[in-house]
């Protein structure tokens, strides 16, 4: 399916005459292939795609000839070429060749335009940072909202909240068996196996899944390290944990929210409120069909924060926003968004009960911050955000 707002900005950013690497990166099956293929049907140059998901034999070798027959067509005449590598951190050392090939093209004046796509942030942290820095811009693609998701397979509110924003298994949603085996088949293992175990030296395997599968079943809850700890097996250390759901979270797949305390220091030491980047995979993990999860006010009213939580935690990705938690004792606030020394604090309400006491106590202690909240079920001239008006939102309108 299209996601025009990604095209379009793909497209504004090729056609200018400055020359950057155009880098499309986000967590696998939200549609970056799909992205770049459709903006190639309206590119007016040549053009060449190729991916190296593939790849057998010696990479440096393929990606040199790839790069070589680029630079013939602008030999032989093309004013313009755009290069497009998918997958390519799948490339052992990639990012030092592509200097290189890049570095010469700028010397020698050859018009070649690239676009580099993969799949998540581990892409990043493995070499555009430390070798082309100066040299790209990014184009962070995050997972299917619920506006996309309703437009493309009719989801209804509900069924977002529960099936989450994967288009590729959307189809299947009245075979849950059938869906949830393509979800932890084709998309949850072969994340985990081609996109983290296979790009990061991972010394025991079998915890980093267990992780994922805890942490995935506690979306919208603080869960200390220290309770983690007992719940795994082998589980190492607290440093290890750490290190494993920093790893999840840059594959865009399961993230710990810190606790907002103006303190940078104080924040990264907190318990993480574990956080889902698409509710599909707490779905996965809850043990619990659709009917069964709407059964439960608990179980739903989690299901409902958790769905807030995806939807901020991909819109302040893409805007550079801060995004945490707030707690005092027993009064807590779900969400605070923070830019500079802008600041808002969003409370998530699931039921009819709306006791707003750590709201007031967190406006007290930052009187500047904007406060809302959002609820599943608002009664006309309550204050609250109707959740599906939320979930059209961009965070920025909120501070």
């Amino acid at each position: 399916m299209e996601r025009s707002k990604y095209i379009s900005e793909l497209a504004k950013r090729v056609s200018e005459g400055r020359r950057f690497m155009q880098v499309v990166a986000g967590a696998r099956q939200v549609g970056k292939t799909t992205i770049i293929n459709q903006f190639l049907d309206s590119y007016p140059h040549d053009s060449i795609y190729e991916s190296a998901d593939s790849v057998t034999g010696s990479s440096r070798a393929w990606l040199e000839q790839v790069w070589n027959s680029a630079r013939l067509k602008i030999r032989t005449g093309s004013p313009e070429v755009l290069l497009v590598i998918d997958e390519v951190q799948k490339l052992p050392d990639w990012s030092e060749l592509v200097k290189k090939l890049w570095d010469e093209d700028s010397r020698s004046k050859a018009n070649i335009k690239v676009i580099l796509s993969g799949s998540s942030r581990l892409l990043i942290e493995k070499g555009l940072t430390e070798s082309l820095h100066g040299r790209f811009e990014l184009i962070q693609v995050p997972h299917w909202s619920f506006p996309e998701m309703r437009e493309a397979f009719g989801f209804r509110l509900e069924e977002y909240i529960y099936f989450g924003g994967y288009p590729g298994p959307a189809p299947l949603i009245q075979e849950e068996k059938r869906w949830k085996s393509y979800l932890r088949d084709s998309i949850i293992e072969t994340s985990i196996s081609r996109d983290i175990l296979m790009l990061t030296a991972i010394t025991k395997p079998a915890l980093l899944r267990q992780l994922f599968e805890l942490g995935a079943a506690y979306s919208s809850q603080v869960l200390p390290f220290n309770k983690m700890l007992g719940s795994l097996t082998d589980a190492g250390n607290t440093v290890t944990l750490s290190h494993y759901l920093e790893l999840l979270d840059q594959a865009r797949f399961l993230g710990g929210l810190q606790k907002y305390s103006g303190s940078t220091q104080r924040s990264r030491s907190s318990s993480p409120k574990l956080q889902v980047y698409n509710n599909a995979l707490f779905a996965a993990m809850c043990g619990k069909s659709f009917s069964e999860s709407k059964a439960a006010p608990d179980l739903w009213g989690r299901f409902v924060e958790s769905c807030v939580g995806s939807h901020l935690v991909n819109s302040c990705m893409e805007s550079g926003l801060s995004l945490t938690y707030w707690r005092d004792g027993n009064d807590e606030v779900d969400f605070v968004i923070a830019e500079g020394d802008r600041l808002c604090g969003i409370e998530v309400k699931s039921g009819r009960r709306l006791s707003n006491k750590g709201m007031d106590v967190f406006k007290q202690r930052y009187p500047s911050a904007k406060v809302y909240v959002v609820s599943s079920q608002t009664a006309e001239g309550s204050g609250c955000i109707r959740l599906e008006d939320f979930l059209t939102l961009s965070p920025e309108v909120l501070l």
